[in-house]
């Protein structure tokens, strides 16, 4: 048997009584993972750029996608049509991965990591994080510490409101903080 379907008869099983599902196709699940990163005012510097590209390709195993400004902003010195950051979206077998990655690796090597907010959690059941370095990751090398770049990372899931979204998320083993936490 398919360890997918095995980890999803579980999650069924747990959650079943708590929403009343008569049915596993009505349990949530990942539907796919989107890693983003803004470049904001180092557009014109080409290195940085190619690094940014370079390390989230490397971060996620595929290639980023360009994102470009959908109109001018003068405040912001951008016009429409210029890249204003790279996002990579992964479904299936590399959105699995990934997120098996982010949660037994990346969350315990982040500095003063505590957990993430159930208010991270939309309406909707998808859960965005936001990681300041990108160096937490293992594929990343720790050498060149100056150019440092966050990026984030939304979860997006099939669950139909945030009740249910959180309870599948701390199933699947997300550090989730307790809903009494304020921090």
């Amino acid at each position: 048997m398919n360890t997918t379907t095995t980890a999803r008869d579980k999650i069924f099983e747990v959650m079943k009584a708590d929403f009343g599902y008569k049915n596993i196709m009505q349990s949530p699940r990942v539907q796919k993972i989107v890693v983003s990163v803004g470049v904001g005012k180092v557009n014109k510097d080409k290195k940085r750029l190619e690094l940014i590209v370079d390390r989230l390709a490397k971060i996620t195993g595929q290639a980023p996608a360009a994102r470009a400004a959908k109109k001018a902003i003068a405040n912001f010195k951008s016009r429409k049509g210029d890249v204003v950051g790279y996002q990579v979206t992964l479904r299936g077998a590399r959105a699995k991965a990934f997120l098996d990655k982010l949660i037994h690796i990346v969350f315990p090597r982040t500095k003063d990591f505590r957990g993430i907010s159930p208010g991270a959690i939309d309406e909707m059941g998808n859960i965005t994080i936001g990681i300041k370095e990108h160096i937490v990751f293992p594929e990343t090398s720790d050498e060149d510490s100056k150019d440092i770049f966050g990026l984030a990372i939304t979860v997006a899931t099939t669950a139909k409101n945030k009740k249910e979204a959180e309870s599948f998320l701390r199933h699947i083993g997300v550090p989730l903080r307790e809903a009494t936490d304020k921090k």
